[in-house]
This record gives C-alpha cells, structure tokens and sequence, in this order.
C-alpha cells in the first residue's frame, strides 16, 4: 500500500493507496461523518464545501466516538488516521458511496520512503501527525483541525476547507499537484503552502477528473 504525503508544519496531510476500490454505478453520496464533539455547524459547512465544489450529494452523519482501536501513544495521546480510514471503509452506511471524517483530535500516521522503510530519524516518522488521510483511489478519508487551529476563526475554517477538498479529492483520483496554487499541492512542511494555495484546481487537476464547474 503506497502512502501519498503533504505536509504543514508540524502536520502532515497524507493519502494512501487502496487496492480494492472498483468505481460503481450507483448514486455517489458523500457521508460527512462528524467524531467526538466536532461542531455539527462546521460538519454542515464542510458538507456544503464538497457539495458545491464536486457537485456531489452530501449527508451529515449522526456525530459518533472515534474508534478506540486507533487510539495510540506512541508519542502522544492521538488517533492513528489510517486505522479510521480502514475502519470507515469497513462500515460504510448502505445510503451513503464516501465517507470523509471530521474530528477535532490529533491524528498520525508512519511517515514511509519509496521501500516501505519509516523515514529517519524513526522517532519522528513512526508515529507522524497530520492533518488528514485518504485513500487514492477509495471511498474513505479522514481530516483533523487539531493542526490548522487559529485564533481567527474565518482563518481556521479556510485551511479545513483547502484540506477537506484536498483529501476528497485523493478519494476521486487525484494525486499531489506541483501547481502551487492548486489545492490539491504538496504543502512542504509549510502552513503559508496551504495559506496562499487557492480553493481551487489547476487546469491539470481538473482534466483528471473530468471537473467541469
């Protein structure tokens, strides 16, 4: 299983590989599944995003608890986001095709290279936080706000945005960008990456998936 990375500063948004996933005829609604005590106002609001910016029907799900089988720590107290994406993908709704979770906890994941090896130095990569996790191509990822907080709210909830559109976006298909102003870009490490791309993909990006709107 090959893992895609962008990462911020102290964060890292990722993307992984899922084998099995087979694209199906039928009605592709996105499940925007709240964990814990995420607002239900911004899961609206992140569910308006995907609908207006795929032109895909969203569903908010009923908010739930994150799986205790991801929690770790490792190196601190944290969800292990490709153990919530696995678990989303095995328990899809039967009225919902996506799932993209919504939490306010940290989550990590292992930082690998090309080999499958953890990156060095291991006590940083083995247990990587980040900002979200998607399968490319699945029906399953996960975003966090723990690492995009801010005191300005309006600040906060743009970087969610870029990063909920970012993630769904690797469910659809799409790998990291090199347009720096796409969404879908390699933040490097950096969160004025994430600040001054655009909610909104390049011209590459759109052919991908056929975007038309």
């Amino acid at each position: 299983m090959k893992i895609y990375f962008i990462s911020i500063i102290l964060l890292l948004v990722s993307c992984s590989k899922e084998k099995t996933y087979k694209p199906e005829k039928e009605k592709r609604i996105v499940g925007i599944q709240p964990y814990g005590k995420f607002s239900k106002e911004d899961a609206k609001l992140i569910s308006f995003v995907i609908d207006s910016f795929y032109r895909l029907e969203t569903k908010v799900l009923p908010n739930i608890s994150l799986p205790k089988t991801a929690f770790t720590k490792i190196k601190s107290p944290r969800y292990r986001a490709d153990s919530i994406i696995k678990i989303q993908n095995q328990n899809i709704p039967k009225d919902v095709y996506y799932v993209l979770g919504l939490t306010n906890e940290d989550i990590s994941v292992t930082k690998n290279d090309k080999n499958g090896q953890i990156l060095e130095p291991k006590w940083k990569y083995c247990d990587f936080g980040i900002m979200g996790l998607a399968y490319r191509p699945g029906k399953s990822a996960v975003v966090s706000r723990f690492r995009v907080k801010s005191k300005n709210y309006k600040t906060e909830m743009t970087r969610l945005r870029k990063i909920a559109i970012h993630e769904f976006g690797h469910n659809l298909g799409l790998p990291h960008c090199s347009d720096r102003k796409c969404v879908m870009t390699s933040a490097a490490e950096k969160l004025t990456t994430i600040d001054n791309e655009k909610l909104a993909l390049c011209d590459k990006c759109k052919k991908i998936i056929n975007y038309k709107y």
